[in-house]
């Protein structure tokens, strides 16, 4: 086992082709790991910097860039600066209500909503990461937020709730606007050199169902994602879904949209060691230790766990090793340490 301060490997050889027969559901050359996000502290333990590198363009992420190739990993993701919609969410509190943010209500709201244009986003940062890119590591752009995320950020859930049963055609405006701003984001990240992949996230359900009405979800969300997912096709490039909440009633929409990987899984919806077994013929299946056992349990418990989850996948491919969701500084370091450890040592 590894203590909490020990950088996992000397020489990480990274090499993104693991990567991509997961997301083809084959057998990688070796255990390869997948992680949506760390935090602050492993990035500083993992790659600290001088006071002159947190001073260049783009230092936090090079810095996360830098954390998770001596972390194993094989790519690291990245967010496109200046493309988000706004809206009055503050994020300064631990609990946010959907209903919260809301800035259209009616159609006047609407043509008044100052949309943003992808087209003006900082894709610069792509060339500047690929400049310093470890050999064999890829890019894996992801959204802000995706499509059903943002409509309710800038509506509010309450009110999108109300306007499904008042103004659908409304409704329907707003996820075409949000839909096709996303779609021709992708389209410019895909096409990227550097990119080995993209991440489309939109979390799309709770505990124990989807956020919408599985039709509802069918008429205004399941398009545009098979939008963005024929978009980066056309690149030459796999998608992952990032979603969290309840999905075995849309895993054959999921299928169907053509995502070639899912992520986020949570032990009180579905363990990934029976998500894999169920779904791993659908989807790559990535991730799924979940977040609160890692925070809970022992470093040895993690890591049996990890190991064992390695061992189930090995013979049959289509899997990664993370977290249920990501690593928040919430996550004991000895914890994460435990979980990668246990496909570190298999290189």
């Amino acid at each position: 086992m590894t203590s909490s301060n020990h950088l996992p490997l000397p020489d990480p050889k990274p090499n993104f082709d693991n990567l991509l027969a997961i997301f083809h559901r084959e057998i990688p050359d070796r255990p390869t790991l997948f992680e949506f996000f760390l935090n602050d502290r492993l990035h500083n333990k993992l790659a600290p910097q001088t006071e002159t590198e947190a001073r260049a363009p783009y230092a936090a992420q090079r810095q996360v860039m830098q954390a998770y190739y001596r972390a194993g990993y094989d790519h690291i993701n990245v967010l496109i600066p200046n493309f988000e919609f706004p809206s009055y969410r503050t994020y300064d509190t631990t609990t946010i209500s959907m209903n919260t943010g809301g800035m259209i209500s009616d159609r006047a709201t609407f043509e008044a909503y100052q949309w943003p244009d992808p087209e003006t986003a900082d894709y610069a940062i792509l060339d500047a990461l690929a400049a310093e890119l470890p050999t064999g590591m890829k890019l894996m752009p992801y959204g802000p937020c995706g499509v059903l995320e943002n409509v309710i950020e800038i509506v509010g859930f309450e009110t999108l709730c109300y306007l499904l049963a008042d103004d659908p055609a409304l409704v329907g405006d707003i996820f075409d606007r949000v839909g096709a701003s996303l779609v021709r984001y992708y389209e410019i990240v895909a096409a990227h050199p550097a990119v080995g992949a993209c991440i489309d996230n939109d979390d799309w359900g709770y505990k124990t169902q989807t956020m919408l009405s599985t039709r509802q979800m069918r008429k205004y969300v399941f398009p545009w994602h098979k939008r963005i997912v024929e978009t980066v096709h056309a690149a030459g490039k796999p998608v992952m879904l990032h979603s969290c909440g309840h999905f075995e009633r849309i895993v054959e929409d999921m299928a169907a949209i053509g995502f070639d990987a899912r992520h986020s899984y949570e032990d009180n919806i579905l363990a990934v060691e029976d998500a894999y077994e169920k779904y791993r013929d659908r989807f790559a299946i990535i991730g799924g230790i979940d977040v609160d056992f890692v925070c809970r349990a022992t470093p040895k418990e993690v890591y049996a766990r990890s190991k064992a989850m390695l061992e189930q996948t090995a013979n049959r491919g289509g899997y990664a090793l993370g977290t249920g969701n990501s690593v928040p500084d919430y996550v004991p370091d000895e914890g994460y340490f435990a979980m990668i450890r246990a496909a570190l040592e298999l290189r």
